[in-house]
């Protein structure tokens, strides 16, 4: 189907790709507690950008020219890292809200789409991930269509997953809003989990 060989292969690998938790799913689940649907939806349209500006990217060749300039590369990896351990120390220490509707002081959703964009482009492993992902499932003959259609299936599956994840995420936020320690320990996992990916992503190019 859409010339994109293995089909049902390939929709069973974006599924999976999705389902393994990564710093955009924190920075939606936290966006989504902290703010709630909106705030959520926002962080969704940052993280979707991210990862067409990685497709585009990879597509154009981009990828290629960090394999082949490995010091450029690290330095995005240091970057990335260095950007995740801080969004998470940050979290770590910025006090959780006790007000009676259990809510943080109210911020538009374009804070958080702006920050989940950064930590999307913070991640520069995610293009090489598509790099080696597209050619599993297309002929060197094929017409560009077939990486248009690819691309096109990756964000609308991501999408879909990243909204169910939002109103889960607000559902779950709404029980915890009458459990201010349950809120405070769910805070700082995300904290820790932020930067123990800053510290993964540090840690794999030593």
């Amino acid at each position: 189907m859409f010339d994109i060989q293995n089909y049902g292969s390939f929709i069973a690998a974006i599924l999976i790709f999705q389902l393994i938790p990564g710093p955009g799913t924190f920075a939606i689940l936290h966006a989504t507690a902290r703010n709630g649907v909106r705030a959520g939806f926002g962080a969704v349209f940052g993280t979707v950008l991210g990862d067409v500006i990685f497709m585009l990217a990879a597509s154009a060749g981009l990828a290629a020219l960090m394999k082949a300039n490995p010091m450029l590369f690290m330095a995005l990896q240091w970057v990335g890292a260095a950007y995740l351990c801080w969004m998470g120390l940050q979290l770590l220490f910025t006090p959780v809200g006790h007000d009676t509707a259990g809510l943080e002081p109210k911020r538009s959703g374009w804070i958080y789409f702006r920050k989940a964009v950064a930590v999307s482009l913070t991640n520069p492993k995610v293009i090489l991930f598509f790099v080696a992902f597209f050619p599993l499932f297309i002929r060197p003959d094929s017409p560009s269509s077939t990486l248009v259609a690819m691309m096109v299936h990756v964000t609308l599956i991501g999408f879909l997953y990243q909204v169910l994840l939002v109103l889960a995420g607000n559902a779950v936020a709404l029980r915890l809003r009458t459990f201010p320690l349950a809120r405070k320990i769910a805070t700082r996992v995300a904290s820790l989990a932020l930067i123990g990916f800053g510290i993964k992503l540090a840690a794999n190019h030593r």
